[in-house]
């Protein structure tokens, strides 16, 4: 939630441009702060202190490499043009960030935030193999869609350890559909995500200049705030 303000400056980062753990606690509660005023107190007291936690990390499997160079189809529908819009969520943001609003939604439906957390980045691990041709591809192949996603998905299962394996086959079989807690917090936090990336795009297309200088700031106030002003003005921009 921090990254929603901060993007990757995260705690590894904020350490290795040299702010204490205390100083980078204060930065990333900052950013968590300007986000979840949603959030109830409870909830919030729990994520904000894991923001001064150092996440483990270890090697990727391949598959997760192959999912961040994976676009998402964008817009698609049987018997129209697909609808190209650039720069394209990659399957890898987009399950990453499924896995964070399906926690967030958790409480509202009463769902383990665990299973969701953990279905939500595995429920597309067959777009590493396999491309997304979207809505209209999903008709195309008909009844052979569930066998080629099955295949592909086997792919990337593979190269994870078993025991993580059958943790994710059941999370998978959890969410099939809104019956129960758990898929109707995974499956709101998976359209959720799906709409706001193509809003996002609409909303950038109609935005304008005096939104963006004015409302957005973007020669915002500083010491050459003034020259930068009369510099737009003389040749145009402002």
């Amino acid at each position: 939630m921090a990254a929603g303000r901060l993007g990757d400056l995260d705690l590894a980062k904020l350490r290795e441009l040299g702010l204490t753990d205390a100083e980078a606690s204060t930065v990333l509660r900052a950013g968590f702060d300007a986000v979840a005023q949603a959030i109830t107190p409870p909830f919030a007291a729990d994520l904000t202190a894991a923001l001064a936690q150092d996440a483990a990390s270890g090697p990727l499997p391949p598959f997760v490499t192959l999912l961040a160079a994976q676009p998402r189809a964008g817009v698609t529908c049987p018997d129209k043009p697909r609808m190209m819009l650039a720069p394209t969520e990659n399957h890898a943001e987009h399950s990453v960030v499924v896995a964070v609003y399906a926690v967030l939604l958790a409480a509202h439906y009463g769902a383990d935030p665990a299973v969701v957390f953990l279905a939500g980045l595995a429920h597309h691990v067959h777009s590493a193999a396999m491309p997304d041709s979207g809505f209209t591809g999903e008709v195309l192949l008909g009844d052979l869609l569930e066998r080629v996603i099955g295949t592909a998905r086997e792919h990337a299962l593979s190269e994870l350890p078993p025991p993580l394996q059958k943790r994710i086959r059941e999370a998978l079989i959890v969410i099939a559909d809104d019956g129960s807690p758990e898929g109707r917090a995974f499956h709101a936090a998976d359209v959720i995500d799906r709409v706001l990336e193509i809003e996002q795009h609409v909303a950038a297309a109609h935005s304008t200049m005096d939104m963006v200088l004015r409302d957005y700031e973007l020669v915002h106030s500083g010491p050459v705030k003034a020259f930068h002003d009369a510099t737009l003005r003389e040749v145009g921009l402002l």
